[in-house]
């Protein structure tokens, strides 16, 4: 400590450059002996380049044209050794020269006093150099598709959502920012399981199958289970993961609810943790029973992309729509229309409705009404959801599920009695 407060800060300075583009050289040194031909540079060009990016930058003070004009120098020496390589060489890479350029950056950005960003560049710079095999092999796994699904998701939330207005429209007071803001929410969680869904292909069973569908979409993971569960003779496992991703599914609302109404997250969430851990447990317990057969139930379910912009939209006019009719309940029908209007939600996908509530509910009598209606949505849907895999399971797949989901649909409204 002491030899570093007696040095210059300029001494300081150069040290960091030397050691930086030392290590960049380095790593272009071993490359270059393993490769066994031309190479651009090593341990000694690198710390020159960023010498020269420093010193460019002291003698230029706080103009930026002859820290450019020597960043074009350096290109034009960078670009003859490309030429060199291609010479030599029908397939040459370009990664040494931008390596250089980089190495320039780093020199400059010193001098100016920005060490976290020269360091975290160089750092970068020799990740992206030394795991050259590592990513190559990983870009040739990963499908066209699931790269255009990526997009999709950067599209909704760092494209669109960042021109949205952030105010409120209309006597509903629609903000047009929180609504796709709700939308990003719901498709970031669903996109999260869709991609462990796609990464566990092939592994964990039916029991995994359960705990990452309900994440993805409960009512879904439902009928694809049961209508599985026809061709199996497995009615404890299957009717076992169908309580687990509707135990999931609690999980899933506690996340939403922390994310757009915190004091509703609150007051639900000890009863919705518990909901889930029991559910889940004994969903674990029950599905592991034997049955009739024992053979091996592999997985099958392949979700779909859930980023498409036409799904994104119908979310989002739905939960609009989910907005006006709770704010017009509330005003006209009070206490029992909410209710009704949140029995009546549970039939289909009740994310729209409880997110839309996240919005109406604010504190005293409202936060009451709006935890009561999240709770009363939560039970009518899973006691739809025994009702689907009754319809589309074999008998006792489907007789053991509706058993199960309706004692969890009337455990779920235990709630009501402290909220």
């Amino acid at each position: 400590m002491e030899l570093y407060r007696s040095l210059p800060p300029e001494a300081v300075q150069i040290l960091l450059v030397l050691f930086l583009s030392f290590l960049v050289g380095l790593e272009r040194e071993e490359h270059k002996a393993a490769v066994g031909h031309y190479g651009f540079g090593g341990v000694r060009t690198f710390p020159l380049i960023g010498l020269i990016g420093y010193s460019m930058a002291l003698l230029s003070g706080t103009q930026l044209v002859p820290v450019t004009l020597g960043f074009l120098v350096i290109a034009g020496f960078l670009l003859i050794s490309y030429w060199h390589k291609l010479s030599g060489s029908g397939a040459a890479g370009v990664t040494s020269e931008m390596s250089g350029l980089t190495t320039y950056l780093v020199g400059a950005l010193v001098y100016y006093g920005h060490f976290w960003i020269a360091t975290a560049l160089s750092v970068a710079s020799l990740l992206l150099l030394e795991l050259k095999v590592v990513l190559e092999d990983l870009a040739s796994r990963i499908p066209a598709e699931e790269i255009l699904t990526f997009a999709k998701f950067l599209l909704l939330s760092a494209v669109i959502l960042p021109i949205l207005p952030n105010h409120e429209f209309t006597p509903f007071h629609i903000n047009p920012f929180k609504t796709w803001l709700v939308v990003v929410a719901v498709s970031a969680i669903s996109y999260g399981s869709y991609v462990l869904q796609k990464l566990t292909k092939g592994r964990g069973g039916i029991l995994l199958a359960s705990l990452l569908g309900g994440a993805y979409s409960s009512t879904v993971t439902t009928v694809v289970l049961a209508r599985r569960a026809a061709r199996e003779e497995r009615p404890h496992l299957f009717s076992g993961g169908i309580l687990i991703a509707s135990g999931v599914m609690y999980l899933r609302l506690v996340a939403l609810l922390g994310l757009f109404n915190r004091k509703l997250m609150i007051v639900l969430m000890p009863g919705f943790l518990a909901l889930a851990g029991l559910a889940i447990a004994i969903g674990l317990i029950w599905g592991r029973r034997s049955d009739k057969t024992e053979a091996k139930v592999t997985r099958e379910f392949e979700p779909k992309n859930p980023l498409e912009l036409r799904a994104a939209f119908l979310f989002a006019f739905l939960f609009l729509a989910m907005i006006a009719c709770t704010q017009l309940a509330v005003a006209y029908l009070g206490r029992a229309g909410i209710n009704t209007l949140a029995a009546v939600m549970g039939v289909t996908d009740v994310d729209p409705f409880i997110l839309g509530i996240t919005q109406t509910a604010g504190t005293g009598p409202s936060l009451k009404l709006g935890a009561e209606a999240v709770v009363i949505a939560a039970s009518s849907n899973n006691f739809v959801k025994g009702i689907y895999a009754y319809a589309f399971a074999d008998r006792k797949t489907g007789i053991q599920s509706i058993c199960l989901l309706a004692a969890l649909a009337a455990l779920g409204l235990a709630p009501l009695f402290w909220v």
